[in-house]
């Protein structure tokens, strides 16, 4: 999320994470929660896409997984990460999470596999007997999360037969050892770049570095 500049933080100034860490905590601004709705599923598809097509000559199945999480940034309280993932088996199930299967050939998305919410949610929604219809699907996947059924369930619902990851590695352990340690070039995440952060009020600007 990104907030606007004060006249007082100057272009010549570079912040440090922890400036601009302390800055976000004490940032007093109440958000709507659709704005920042918003803010968190914006260019998700082209994201999505840009990743299963990335995958396409790495991968030899027709099918594959393509998701995203939701991650929280361990210097800067206030800041939410968006990481993206491609797998050729079902992807172990996390809270913020949302995960889709590509198909190659059809070069599209064909199923929307499951989208969990955060951890609170998933847990309320489990233990509610009845829920909006609007959160039936949503609170199926949280109740087979937590009854440890969670692939049978997807499997069933989406009348798939895609393995799990443990199921993945000990289905093909012979090919994987006679394979060996074979290189794949991967691609380099780019660096995160600190200058786009932006806070909507300074506090003590004076701890702030100045570049000169």
């Amino acid at each position: 999320m990104s907030f606007p500049l004060t006249p007082s933080d100057k272009v010549n100034k570079v912040f440090t994470a922890g400036a601009l860490a302390y800055k976000a905590s004490h940032d007093p601004t109440s958000y709507d929660s659709l704005e920042v709705g918003h803010a968190l599923t914006e260019d998700i598809a082209k994201e999505l896409e840009i990743c299963a097509r990335r995958h396409r000559d790495i991968f030899d199945e027709d099918e594959y997984c393509v998701g995203y999480v939701l991650a929280g940034d361990p210097l800067i309280k206030n800041l939410m990460r968006r990481k993206f993932f491609a797998f050729l088996y079902l992807p172990s199930p996390r809270p913020n999470q949302a995960v889709f299967l590509y198909n190659k050939r059809l070069d599209q998305f064909t199923k929307r596999l499951w989208t969990l919410p955060n951890a609170w949610t998933m847990a309320c929604l489990s233990e509610l007997t009845f829920v909006d219809p609007k959160l039936r699907e949503m609170k199926g996947w949280s109740d087979a999360f937590y009854a440890a059924k969670f692939w049978d369930h997807i499997r069933k619902q989406h009348n798939i037969s895609m393995l799990s990851e443990i199921e993945y590695l000990n289905a093909n352990r012979e090919k994987l050892i006679k394979a060996g340690c074979q290189e794949t070039k991967s691609f380099t995440s780019d660096p995160f770049d600190f200058s786009k952060v932006t806070v909507n009020k300074v506090v003590n600007p004076d701890d702030a570095i100045v570049k000169q």
